[in-house]
């Protein structure tokens, strides 16, 4: 079969790639690139990320959303979403984040009661964070919620490029953490 010349659309180097019969399995593609995510916010883990990867499966079987089916896998086990003014509940779901990528952070504070606590800015901790984890090889990534929450998670520097792409793809619009 000859390329029809008279036709040609230069834009469109790929529409002849498939027919127009073509049955992509969106949920397929879903999967995978949900699978991709869990890989990159589970550095070092793939267990975890297989773990997180079938609730993953099963919520979208169930008809939920890719970004609340990823939320509620990854919820303190490779993320978080937290009230926007728990300053203890950052502190708690931080420190359990960097301890599975063999990070310690320090928090300058004279003591991580609730009272101590009970001042500090939330934000201000998660920058602190950030910069611990940046030091030692890591991103904190923020995800916009559209509410008065904050959510985000771990993953290596070198997927620095990585993850807002293949979150994007999924719906999360995130940023590093600074």
């Amino acid at each position: 079969m000859h390329p029809d010349f008279d036709n040609f659309d230069p834009d469109d180097n790929f529409a002849a790639s498939f027919s127009s019969s073509s049955d992509l399995d969106e949920d397929a593609a879903l999967e995978a690139v949900a699978w991709q995510l869990l890989l990159l916010i589970n550095p070092g883990d793939e267990d975890s990320a297989a773990l997180q990867f079938a609730e993953v499966r099963d919520a979208l079987g169930s008809g939920s959303e890719a970004i609340d089916a990823i939320r509620d896998a990854i919820d303190w086990k490779a993320g978080f979403f937290l009230a926007e003014d728990d300053a203890g509940g950052v502190v708690e779901a931080l420190d359990e984040l960097a301890a599975r990528v063999g990070v310690r952070v320090d928090w300058d504070l004279d003591d991580e009661a609730d009272d101590a606590l009970a001042d500090a800015d939330a934000g201000a901790l998660l920058s602190r964070a950030a910069v611990q984890l940046r030091e030692r090889g890591y991103s904190l990534w923020l995800w916009e919620t559209g509410s008065e929450h904050l959510a985000g998670w771990v993953a290596a520097r070198s997927d620095d490029e990585s993850v807002p792409m293949v979150a994007g793809a999924l719906g999360f619009h995130v940023r590093a953490a600074i």
